[in-house]
């Protein structure tokens, strides 16, 4: 399991768990970040992310990407 930030750009990933406090989590699974998703990094600009998930793109600081595991 590695965090989000280490994905390189075009490839797709599977969720495996999110780290944090509860509203962290709640507020990612409301965007649509949940375990067992796809999502994909369009891009990487000094450790925050653009990232596909579902049919939307999101940005990510680079705090909130660390949080995601993949």
């Amino acid at each position: 399991m590695i965090p989000l930030t280490m994905a390189q750009a075009g490839e797709e990933t599977v969720i495996l768990k999110i780290t944090g406090k509860d509203e962290i989590r709640q507020r990612l699974a409301e965007l649509g970040f949940v375990v067992g998703g796809k999502v994909t990094v369009i891009s990487q600009l000094g450790g925050n992310l653009i990232v596909q998930v579902k049919d939307s793109r999101v940005a990510l600081d680079q705090s909130m990407a660390t949080r995601i595991m993949i």
